[in-house]
This record gives C-alpha cells, sequence and structure tokens, in this order.
C-alpha cells in the first residue's frame, strides 16, 4: 500500500490594510491647499512683476507720490514741534496766586507742584498716591539735581495744622535711599511746627513753608533760588 500524502495548506496572504476613508480626505485637503498656495504665489509674483513695469513707464506716479509723502511728513513734524512749543510757552507763564492754591485739592496741588517744577525748566512727574514713598514730585533740575518733593496741603492755610516731625522724617527715610535725592523738600500752603524747623535743618530737608510756595508760584524765580544751603549743580548750566 502507498503511504498517504500529507495535505499542507498555504498560510493565507494579507492583504494590504485599505486607506480609510479619513486618511484620504486628509490628504486630499493637503494636496488642495498646496495647490492653491501655488497658485496664490504664482498670481502675486504676477502682479508684483505687473506692477514693476507699469511704475517703469509711469515713473512720474512714483516721484510724484514721494514728494507728496514728503510734504506731509513736513508738515506733521512742523505741528508737532509747533504744538510742543505751546506747552513750553504755556509753561513759563504759569502763575498761581496763593489763594487759588488753597482751593486746590492735595492731588491737583501735587500737580500744580509738578507743573511749577516744569515752568523752571525741570522734567517732573507726579507720583503722590499709595506707595510713593513720601514723594509726591520727583523732578531733575537744569543742573541734573534730583529733587524729592513730598507735598502737604492744608485747605485752611496757615491756620490749618502744622506739618510736623513725623512727616520730615519719612522724608528723611526715602528721599535719598529710595528716589536718590539730591534735595529733599517738604512743601505745603500752611506752616510748620516749631520742632520741625530745625530738625528739618539739621537733617538737610528743605522746607518751604506758605510764604514761600507764595513767591515761587506768583514769581518768575526757580525754587532754588529762594532756598538756603542748596548743594551745587552736578553739571555746569547758563543759570549757574
Amino acid at each position: 500500500m502507498r503511504p498517504r500524502r500529507t495535505s499542507r495548506r498555504r498560510p493565507a496572504r494579507r492583504r494590504p490594510a485599505r486607506r480609510s476613508r479619513k486618511q484620504g480626505q486628509q490628504q486630499d485637503q493637503h494636496i488642495a491647499l498646496l495647490v492653491a498656495a501655488v497658485v496664490a504665489a504664482v498670481v502675486a509674483v504676477s502682479l508684483a512683476v505687473a506692477a514693476v513695469r507699469w511704475l517703469l513707464v509711469h515713473w512720474w506716479v512714483l516721484a510724484l507720490a514721494g514728494v507728496i509723502a514728503a510734504v506731509v511728513a513736513g508738515w506733521w513734524f512742523q505741528q508737532v514741534r509747533q504744538r510742543a512749543e505751546w506747552a513750553r510757552v504755556r509753561a513759563r507763564a504759569l502763575r498761581l496766586r496763593i489763594a487759588e492754591i488753597d482751593a486746590l485739592d492735595h492731588r491737583a496741588f501735587e500737580f500744580a507742584v509738578r507743573d511749577l517744577m516744569r515752568r523752571d525748566g525741570c522734567t517732573a512727574e507726579q507720583l503722590g498716591g499709595a506707595g510713593d514713598n513720601a514723594c509726591d514730585v520727583r523732578a531733575v533740575d537744569p543742573a541734573d539735581r534730583v529733587w524729592a518733593i513730598q507735598c502737604k496741603h492744608r485747605r485752611d492755610g496757615d491756620r490749618g495744622s502744622a506739618v510736623g516731625v513725623g512727616v520730615l522724617q519719612q522724608v528723611n527715610g526715602t528721599a535719598r535711599q529710595i528716589h536718590g535725592a539730591d534735595i529733599a523738600v517738604v512743601l505745603t500752603n500752611g506752616r510748620f511746627s516749631s520742632k520741625a524747623v530745625p530738625w528739618g535743618r539739621q537733617h538737610r530737608i528743605h522746607l518751604v513753608d506758605r510764604n514761600t510756595l507764595g513767591e515761587w508760584a506768583a514769581g518768575s524765580r526757580p525754587l532754588w533760588d529762594l532756598l538756603d544751603r542748596i548743594p551745587p549743580p552736578r553739571r555746569s548750566t547758563a543759570l549757574s
């Protein structure tokens, strides 16, 4: 008898996984976007080339646009310079009577002091408010000296409460250390206590009372001309 042949089954071939419909759609979208980008680039280049050719033929249009731009720019710069000059003229003409100062509130008083410092040629900013570290107005005068000014407004003027040593102590602890001041000032439309005057002199705190403030605000002399023991300028100027 012949031995039986054992049949061997061949392993089934694995069919390649079909691409999902979603992947096909995404690929089609990418191709469409790429084609659109290429078309847009070709159109942009064509328009740019056409514009350059047109300008080469009509060169006078480009020249006219340049002239108009130059005229507009010159007019704009002239307006800016004129407004700045008007602001300087108004600042130089600033005069305040002590009665006007009494009628201000404490915040407007700080801005008035800032404007008076600017009138005298300083760069000045108002800092008063929460966290001002006992400096309501910080200014740099034409001689590069830094001023730290603490303002104390009294609605009743010299009939109001006197500014005492406590305020001067606060200024003494922050004017030079925090604000880098060469000149520390406490300024009021009222008066200082009897103890504050010698304390300020001892600790180089300049006190501007009602009389000095009135002379400064109503006149044309800068504040440093009205105070004693002002430190020398950091740099020489026409005013020093």
